[in-house]
């Protein structure tokens, strides 16, 4: 009988966390409910201390939650922790390895403890995806801090795991180790692994993700696909190379309170909900001025994410 797949990877309702503290509690989560499509690329940011990481240890069984419901691939992680812990691999923002083995001993006692029987366990292939099938016999505190983020990877997936969640995998990873890290992290994606990353690198999860959620102390602010996401912020700039240097902003444009940049170019923001590009055009040419050039500029994720948690958010 074949397995119906669920639609969500990930499915939280009202989940929250509180922790004691002389104080008195702390909020890290509070009613958290969001669904993670199965097959995206999910994207969960939020400042330092946002809960981000109180989410993804209650989802690998690391953290008790105060209250709400999870289910990692349809699997109650209360009635059935066992079937949602092996649904999903985690790969931690600490380089937490043994450094007394070596990469192909680590895949091997991962799968061990998965349960995963030898016939069925693809070190090798792991190792070789990752880059890494040079250093397999190598002790781990050889490896760099690249290698070792990779490894940190490779130890997630040896369950084949339909859920893979990179918490900051990529920091102080060079570029080029970076970007191979992403192909292979992309390949997965597109054979069907639901991937689930919390990053600093805003560009980085504009680039990836095709859904994103921001968490700021402890809420959710915003869940929605990154395209959704980004036409939220009303705001434009239009760039504009004048066929004339300028020495200051004509008095005729001063409604659209442009800014004169050290090159010459005219620099205008507007909402182009209430001003349209062509009324802007009008205006400058109404000036006497003569348009050589222009490029616009779209807001991007870092000025939704200023936005959304900034302290007056």
């Amino acid at each position: 009988m074949e397995q119906t797949l669920p639609d969500n990877a990930v499915e939280a309702d009202g989940l929250s966390k509180a922790y004691a503290g002389r104080r008195g509690r702390k909020q890290a989560l509070d009613a958290i409910s969001l669904a993670i499509p199965r097959g995206s690329f999910f994207g969960l940011l939020g400042p330092n201390g946002a809960g981000k990481s109180t989410f993804i240890n209650i989802l690998a069984g690391l953290v008790m939650k105060t209250a709400g419901t999870v289910r990692v691939w349809g699997r109650d992680i209360d009635r059935d922790p066992r079937g949602a812990k092996a649904a999903i691999g985690v790969v931690p923002q600490e380089l937490n390895l043994d450094p007394f083995f070596t990469p192909r001993e680590l895949l091997e006692v991962q799968a061990g403890m998965y349960g995963v029987p030898r016939a069925e366990r693809r070190t090798d292939a792991i190792l070789e995806a990752v880059g890494l099938s040079d250093k397999a016999e190598a002790y781990a505190r050889t490896l760099s801090g690249g290698m070792r983020r990779r490894l940190l990877v490779a130890k997630a997936m040896v369950h084949n795991p339909p859920v893979l969640v990179l918490d900051e995998p990529t920091a102080g990873v060079d570029i080029e180790l970076r970007q191979s890290l992403w192909a292979y992290v992309r390949r997965l994606n597109a054979a069907g692994t639901t991937v689930v990353l919390t990053t600093h690198y805003l560009e980085e999860a504009q680039e990836l993700c095709d859904r994103i959620a921001i968490i700021n102390r402890g809420t959710l602010v915003a869940c929605d696909t990154t395209p959704n996401l980004l036409r939220r912020m009303d705001s434009k700039a239009v760039v504009l190379t004048l066929g004339q240097p300028l020495a200051q902003v004509p008095p005729a444009l001063a409604a659209l309170a442009p800014d004169l940049r050290p090159d010459g170019r005219l620099v205008i923001r507007y909402q182009p909900s209430v001003l349209p590009m062509g009324r802007i055009l009008d205006t400058v040419r109404e000036a006497g001025l003569t348009i050589r050039d222009l490029s616009t500029e779209e807001a991007d994720l870092e000025d939704i994410f200023l936005q959304l948690t900034s302290p007056q958010a």
